[in-house]
């Protein structure tokens, strides 16, 4: 037999090697304990694999996106495996990695406890020190149905195969488009079968290859995620290629659900959820509608000085509106069902645009008007099935501040320059400033988007060329315009790191045709505007949840609830306090005394719980002098402070929108 000559491909070298006939991608990474998998002719191998003659061969390491996901799906393989020798009653779903981790669904007869869950553990922590290797195995159809022929969800799968994207979520990862495989689990001893799956792979060569990992929670979870479908248990979990990375992730989390906006919002009494409404339905308390009116004057002060024009509209429409805006076709299941009164249907308005285009359309434009800038704070109803509303980030009822910008197409580049760097420069204000940009661009394959090519080419380059000019990285998003028009997507990082999205700024020459939306142009033709759809925090709500998150409650004094509160060392101080509150309200500042039966310290452990940015303690000393002492939320404190020096410097930290 000849030899076999292989290219290794890496990052910064190219290697031609010649290497004997049944050489595997093992063979040829050997000692190098970091690498996984391979990926030979673009695709994932697993390193059992053997290489041929001329294909070229890329080590996988276990820290890239692609190890990542073979270390979770291997991970979850052994989580199955464990729930089974536990559970032998229970029947396999899908178990894909996801980010992070990664999970499997089961049908059980009754839900798992955490109990349970500990128990599936250590099960695993058995497996994973046995280990048992990974053997990929070709087999046709007939064969799988016979093995796994106890396996139902299995079968449902295989015949699927093909068309894994109709199967469910994940579901590539077990029957994916090509041969069918499945993957046995080996003895590490006596290659005796341990457990199989249907699976596609690859995996890591042996469960001792999983370094790290930890079950997380369990939850219901349906079928192939339709309603009709039998109800599954899903087992999440997190595996990380290190025990330092699995801490580090578990100590995110951690930091992560105590910043959680729902918990704070309940503890800081800013807003609640009540059943009465349904799910997905906020009510904000005082002091939250302190923060959000805080949020929307400054918002409409920028507006205006960036000469917006602010409009109402309704909350109800006539349904025929938005099937004119191509809304109804492309998001009806967004939408709620329809209400029927005056024999005709209505909707609750899902989105603002439509009426906005009302406006425009309400008289004859010049193009000495344009670009026309109007402006909403405007409550919209989206129909979100309950298990994925969550808090304020993902509700059925919202407010937008959206905008919508007609201007003339030679204005455009312009308009999205300066719109861009608005929007940028108002989050700043709010106190975010690690950016990137995302540009969704149409899939051309789709049918869902509206339009011609040469309208959808202009948009997306003037878009392109206007984010290139903010300096800030642009990850192309394919596939994820919106119908109507290409989209810049403005994504946040928090002070933990996660990514969040904030402002979109779509570029719409279909809307305006729809409508059919004009000007009168300077040489007294006819022409079409180019509609630009702009919402800057996405909804007011959303926003609030990151801000809260962002500042783990602790909001800077300009949007904090209660900016200072007065803190008496006894009953006598109380007066003398209530003078400064008073004077303080009068600059426009929040500013409460605390004069309930509670001692100082306690006093003070309130204020620090409710976060507030300024502690002003008074005793005799200071109610002599004519001074107040401040104390912040990191516990330092400042002493001695006349009043009139006091009031100007809270007054000062909440006009600069300083952190305290």
């Amino acid at each position: 037999m000849s030899d076999v000559r292989v290219i290794i491909q890496r990052v910064s070298e190219r290697e031609e090697r010649v290497v004997t006939p049944g050489t595997t991608a093992a063979d040829l990474f050997s000692g190098e304990r970091t690498v996984v998998a391979a990926r030979v002719g673009g695709e994932l191998k697993d390193l059992a694999y053997q290489v041929q003659d001329g294909e070229q061969v890329e080590p996988v390491e276990i820290s890239s996106q692609d190890g990542l996901n073979i270390l979770r799906h291997s991970t979850a393989h052994v989580m199955a495996q464990a729930v089974q020798e536990l559970f032998p009653e229970a029947k396999l779903g899908i178990g894909p990695p996801i980010r992070d981790g990664f999970y499997y669904d089961f049908d059980m007869p009754e839900p798992f406890t955490p109990e349970d869950l500990k128990r599936v553990e250590k099960k695993m922590q058995e497996i994973q020190k046995r280990g048992q290797r990974f053997a990929r195995r070709v087999t046709t159809d007939e064969a799988a149905r016979e093995e796994l022929a106890d396996e139902p969800y299995k079968l449902e799968l295989i015949g699927l195969k093909g068309n894994a994207a109709q199967a469910a979520e994940g579901a590539d990862a077990e029957v994916g488009g090509g041969e069918l495989t499945i993957y046995d689990n080996l003895d590490a001893k006596t290659g005796e079968l341990c457990w199989k799956d249907l699976c596609r792979g690859p995996h890591l060569p042996t469960t001792r290859a999983i370094p790290a990992f930890k079950l997380m929670r369990s939850a219901a979870a349906y079928w192939r995620g339709s309603e009709k479908n039998p109800q599954l248990q899903r087992i999440y979990g997190t595996a990380w290629p290190s025990k330092d990375e699995l801490k580090a992730h578990l100590d995110f989390l951690a930091e992560a659900e105590r910043r959680d906006h729902r918990k704070l919002g309940n503890e800081l009494d800013l807003f609640s959820f009540p059943e009465e409404l349904g799910p997905g339905l906020a009510v904000f308390h005082p002091k939250g509608g302190i923060v959000r009116r805080e949020m929307e004057t400054y918002s409409r002060r920028r507006h205006e000085d960036a000469d917006y024009q602010f409009v109402n509209t309704p909350h109800i429409s006539k349904e025929r509106l938005f099937e004119i805006s191509g809304h109804l076709p492309s998001y009806a299941e967004a939408m709620f069902p329809p209400l029927q009164f005056d024999e005709q249907n209505y909707r609750l308005k899902a989105m603002n645009c439509p009426m906005h285009n009302l406006v425009y359309k309400a008289r004859g434009r010049s193009y000495r008007e344009l670009p026309l800038r109007l402006f909403e704070f405007g409550t919209v109803y989206r129909y979100e099935k309950s298990g994925v509303v969550h808090g304020l980030t993902r509700s059925r009822g919202f407010t937008q501040d959206d905008s919508h910008i007609y201007c003339t197409k030679e204005q455009m580049p312009q308009e999205l320059d300066s719109l861009l760097t608005f929007v940028l420069d108002l989050l700043r204000d709010y106190g975010l400033h690690d950016f990137e940009l995302e540009l969704s661009t149409r899939d051309p394959e789709s049918d869902k988007f509206i339009g011609e090519d040469a309208e959808w080419e202009e948009a997306t380059e003037t878009l392109r060329q206007a984010a290139e000019k903010q300096g800030l990285p642009l990850v192309p998003d394919p596939g994820g315009a919106a119908y109507y028009g290409p989209k810049i997507s403005v994504q946040a990082r928090d002070a933990i790191g996660r990514s969040w999205q904030m402002s979109t700024i779509q570029v719409d020459f279909q809307q305006p045709k729809r409508f059919g939306l004009e000007y009168t142009a300077a040489d007294g033709s006819k022409q079409q505007p180019v509609m630009i759809h702009r919402a800057l925090f996405g909804s007011i709500e959303r926003f609030f949840a990151v801000l809260l998150e962002h500042y783990a409650g602790a909001f800077p004094a300009w949007l904090a609830p209660v900016q200072a509160v007065g803190i008496p060392v006894g009953d006598s101080h109380v007066p003398y306090l209530e003078e400064f509150a008073r004077k303080a309200r009068d600059r426009g500042l929040r500013v409460d005394v605390d004069s309930s039966a509670d001692r100082m310290q306690k006093k003070i452990r309130n204020a620090q719980k409710g976060k507030i940015p300024f502690m002003v303690i008074v005793g005799d000393d200071d109610m002599n002098a004519g001074t107040v002492s401040f104390r912040y939320r990191d516990g330092s404190q400042e002493n001695g402070i006349p009043v009139d020096e006091a009031l100007a410097k809270i007054a000062k930290v909440v006009e600069e929108r300083a952190q305290v």
